[in-house]
């Protein structure tokens, strides 16, 4: 396996191909279900605090700001880590169906709600991707 391109891991490509591909894929499943879980928790008490379509605005918009700096620190960390952060606790923790369906809800102001979410979710991830470079430079 090693780096070659067209022999990684779709699930994990950063994973050490010295672990046998079973056990690792277990691993994989396990951090994600953990993650998820947690992320689900972590999503439900925010929308507790903050609630309605802002209260979903403002989560996913800080999932994809930490999306941003775990994409950055990705290659740093464990193996797992990918998996278990960005699969599992914030994929757990954005919700993008959610999402599409308080759109159906608001009706003709769902526009501005639709493009505030989407503009603000993409300069959330770059931002905190080049603020994350810069800080581990």
């Amino acid at each position: 396996m090693g780096t070659d391109p067209l022999h990684t891991d779709p699930v994990a490509p950063d994973a050490s191909p010295d672990v046998p591909a079973q056990r690792r894929d277990l691993a994989v499943l396990g951090v994600i279900a953990l993650g998820g879980g947690l992320g689900g928790l972590a999503r439900y008490g925010l929308s507790t605090v903050v609630t309605g379509p802002w209260g979903l605005l403002l989560i996913n918009v800080l999932g994809c700001a930490l999306i941003g700096v775990l994409m950055v620190l990705v290659p740093r960390l464990h193996p797992l880590a990918r998996p278990f952060f960005g699969v599992g606790i914030l994929g757990g923790f954005t919700t993008f169906s959610a999402y599409a369906l308080d759109i159906v809800h608001l009706g003709l102001s769902s526009f501005a709600y639709l493009f505030a979410t989407l503009f603000l979710a993409l300069g959330a991830t770059f931002s905190t991707m080049a603020l994350t470079r810069k800080v581990l430079a």
